[in-house]
């Protein structure tokens, strides 16, 4: 519990993280100590996210659970009036708006404290990258992403169709650069995003 908001952490959270890290087949005590230090940082940045969109939809009246799963989290809000437009996109913009803050201030530390100790150095340097790198591409307007949702607010429910196309195309070109810079991660996760908004769009709704 973080601020009266349930805060629950699945295994395979650990699990991804530990493969993002570079150090799943870590066989020495330096090596596995840079992999804890990744995992600390990752789980403080996520956390951090999705604290973002918790407290600020807590702020107008919403009661917040958040899940750290594989791949992320994601902050459950539920009672309370519906959200207006404005408070939606405030919601979601909480998130990475907080992430990317947290990145700022681990960069301004990791320059800023004596480098005395190799494996601090290295726990504000990842965290910074992380947070802000992670923030950034959470903030590209695909749909389920929070840059997807900040479209789908502002444009409003009626002009869904606008929102699934973007996130399409944008997903689509994504998922291209990914496979010619060889970033098979981001690739089969921008494509499966592209293809979702796709699917959507070949719905009975819009046809």
């Amino acid at each position: 519990m973080i601020f009266q908001i349930p805060v629950t952490v699945q295994p395979w959270f650990w699990v991804v993280l530990a493969f993002l890290s570079g150090q799943l087949t870590a066989d020495s005590f330096p090596s596995i100590l840079l992999m804890l230090l990744f995992l600390v940082a990752g789980f403080f940045s996520i956390l951090v996210h999705e604290l973002g969109h918790g407290l600020t939809a807590q702020h107008f009246g919403k009661r917040v659970e958040i899940v750290l799963q594989a791949f992320g989290g994601y902050a459950a809000y539920s009672g309370g009036a519906p959200l207006s437009r404005r408070q939606s996109l405030l919601v979601t913009a909480a998130g990475p708006g907080l992430q990317i803050l947290l990145g700022v201030l681990a960069f301004v530390a990791w320059r800023s404290l004596p480098h005395v100790n190799a494996n601090l150095d290295y726990f504000f340097k990842v965290l910074a990258i992380i947070s802000v790198v992670w923030a950034v591409l959470n903030l590209l307007p695909v749909l389920p992403l929070d840059g997807g949702r900040l479209v789908e607010s502002a444009l409003g429910p009626e002009r869904r169709k606008t929102t699934l196309l973007i996130s399409c195309i944008v997903g689509g070109v994504i998922c291209l650069i990914g496979l010619g810079t060889g970033q098979l991660f981001l690739a089969v996760f921008l494509g499966m995003f592209a293809y979702q908004s796709f699917q959507e769009l070949r719905g009975p709704r819009w046809n």
